[in-house]
């Protein structure tokens, strides 16, 4: 019959389609003959709902309103600011802020991520703030302290409590942000990879140098390193917030949250880098410095990469693998950046350090001479070598071994130029010294000298170099793919980074009367060089374990470099004092090297067997 149905011919697809229909109904309803027609099922996306945004977004408010309300109440009954400030303090504020809120319910997943790129800054913010409560005449923050008359000590006010509170509100958000936004999903190529990191660390060299440049004799303008602890601290913190903040914006695996962060840290940076700027500008007695106008310049491109498309989609080569183009400028850009580093350093090991100019009262013109350090002839041997393997970097034949080994030996340059600093750090922080002898004896004024800045310059050039050649590295592994599995030569490796550690922990030679500085005793200029040392030969050491064997021999291989490289400082250094003679950490360096070197031979030896 032609009504009834044969169960032997398959079902029609639109009787198909509205049985899926029926059974799609819950029990008890009615399904209408045209039922209405719903959209179709997307997957899940971060944030996908503003509900989830309303906790962070309610902090960050709060956040923002206690730092404004800090920018008007006192910090300190003992001081007020030294220009009206608190409107520029509060559209720092608010504005960043305000823009999450009007982003909230349209791109959720960009208002978080601005949310985490403030408050990735918000510890190094705290710990700057506490300067207040620990000695608040050493404060340079001229937008909401400066005094008009010399002060031995100060109490804190309401607004120092204000400003605490907002960046632990703001720290708060940025801990639910990142719990509504993390994802186990593989992160995209993003686009500026290369050039985010190197201007997040250009704006924290920026913060790291004298915010203004003071003729008010009731505000001592100095450097970070050369400043007190708290604000030092703060200074670092916020330093290395930048650029690690940075590296990890670009590895979300979400567009939007990459470029909110990114967003984020460059108003916040801005927040620290613009009120000094201001204050050189509003108050007569005080001028602008090179330092904040760098980092407010590094990170408004950051601000301005944000607002691009980062997500950048691999070419498939004939294979139909994904290929990471450039491997070519990414080891120029190494080779290059290692060469400009030993340039500055060559300069910095031999132009003066210090300006000494005495000044007689009795004399026509004043008196200049200039001082160099001890330690110049260490910086010249850290900048050969780090020569030697930026040219090898350039070679193409050489550049897959020279690049590990210089990814470990630009820390010589940091090892090597803290030591040269101290000179100069040294003689400026003892000021204006009068002459003793009476009003006839002259006076001495101890100024920075050219070294001293080409010194600084290869530190910093030095990081740069540091990233490049990481970038490098990531490159090269992904254009070799999976090799010869590692080469796991884990006794030497340890015993050699133990003993690093402890080579770089104790001087090197001993001088009657001299106490050198230490990571556990007399911590000082050069002991940030030491530290950077030490860990990136541990660094070196655990990465090694991990990559293929030839990449494993050229890391210890440049860990060993660093080492022999501090057990140097006994002929350089110690022989330029006179009379030096070996100490422990001399020994120890000798020990580290050779367990390095023979966990290098090891390890090349292993890819060769591979091969």
């Amino acid at each position: 019959m032609r009504g009834s149905a044969d169960p032997a011919q398959p079902e029609p697809a639109a009787a198909k389609v509205a049985s899926c229909r029926a059974t799609s109904n819950p029990p008890g309803k009615v399904r209408t003959a045209n039922p209405p027609q719903s959209a179709p099922p997307t997957d899940p996306a971060p944030w996908a709902d503003d509900t989830e945004t309303r906790p962070a977004l309610a902090l960050a408010i709060l956040g923002a309103l206690a730092l404004t309300a800090g920018a008007i109440v006192p910090v300190s009954p003992a001081a007020g600011p030294g220009f009206t400030a608190w409107p520029w303090l509060a559209l720092l504020a608010l504005g960043p802020v305000a823009v999450a809120g009007w982003l909230a319910s349209r791109k959720p997943a960009l208002a978080g991520g601005l949310i985490l790129g403030l408050a990735a800054l918000a510890p190094g913010r705290l710990v700057l703030d506490l300067q207040f409560a620990v000695n608040g005449p050493l404060t340079i923050r001229p937008e909401l302290y400066l005094p008009d008359r010399f002060l031995g000590s100060s109490a804190v006010g309401a607004g120092f409590w204000l400003l605490v509170a907002g960046h632990v509100l703001t720290l708060g958000a940025g801990v639910l942000a990142w719990r509504a936004l993390r994802s186990h999903d593989e992160p995209e190529r993003r686009r500026w990879r290369l050039l985010v990191p190197l201007l997040a660390v250009v704006a924290a060299v920026g913060l790291l140098t004298a915010p203004v440049h003071s003729e008010n004799g009731f505000l001592l303008a100095r450097a970070a390193f050369e400043g007190p602890w708290p604000a030092l601290g703060g200074y670092l913190l916020l330093a290395a917030a930048l650029s690690l903040a940075a590296v990890l914006a670009l590895a979300a695996p979400s567009e939007d949250v990459a470029r909110g962060a990114l967003g984020g840290l460059a108003a916040g940076a801005f927040g620290v880098a613009l009120p000094p700027v201001l204050a050189g500008l509003f108050r007569d007695d005080l001028d602008v410095t090179w330092g904040p106008v760098l980092a407010l310049a590094a990170t408004a491109v950051v601000a301005g990469l944000a607002t691009t498309k980062l997500t950048e989609k691999a070419e498939p080569d004939l294979a139909g693998h994904a290929t990471l183009p450039g491997l070519f400028w990414w080891r120029l850009t190494t080779g290059l950046l290692g060469l400009a580093t030993a340039l500055a350093a060559l300069i910095g090991a031999f132009a003066p350090q210090v300006a000494v100019t005495a000044l007689n009262p009795g004399a026509a013109a004043p008196v200049s001479a200039a001082a160099d350090s001890p330690a110049r002839w260490f910086l010249l041997a850290a900048a050969l070598v780090l020569a030697v393997l930026a040219g090898g970097v350039l070679v193409p034949k050489a550049a897959a071994v020279a690049r590990p080994v210089l990814g470990v030996a630009w820390a010589g340059i940091v090892l090597a130029g803290t030591a040269v600093l101290n000179t100069a750090l040294t003689a400026t922080q003892a000021g204006n010294l009068a002459g003793f002898g009476g009003a006839a004896a002259p006076v001495f004024t101890y100024d920075l000298g050219a070294g001293a800045a080409w010194t600084f310059a290869a530190l910093v050039l030095a990081v740069l170099a540091a990233l490049a050649a990481a970038g490098t590295g990531v490159v090269e592994r992904e254009d070799a793919g999976d090799g010869t599995p590692p080469s796991k030569n884990l006794t030497l490796v340890t015993a050699g980074a133990v003993l690093a550690v402890a080579a770089f922990g104790l001087p090197v030679f001993g001088l009657p009367g001299y106490v050198a500085p230490g990571l556990w005793s007399r911590f000082d200029t050069p002991s940030w060089g030491l530290l950077t040392a030490a860990v990136v030969v541990v660094g070196a050491a655990a990465l090694a374990t991990r990559s293929r064997p030839k990449p494993a021999a050229a890391l210890l291989a440049g860990a060993a470099l660093l080492t022999a490289l501090h057990a140097a400082e006994l002929p350089l250094v110690g022989g330029a004092l006179g009379g030096a003679s070996p100490a422990t950490g001399f020994w120890l360096a000798l020990a580290a090297t050779a367990a390095l070197l023979a966990a290098a031979v090891l390890a090349a030896a292993g890819g060769r067997r591979g091969a």
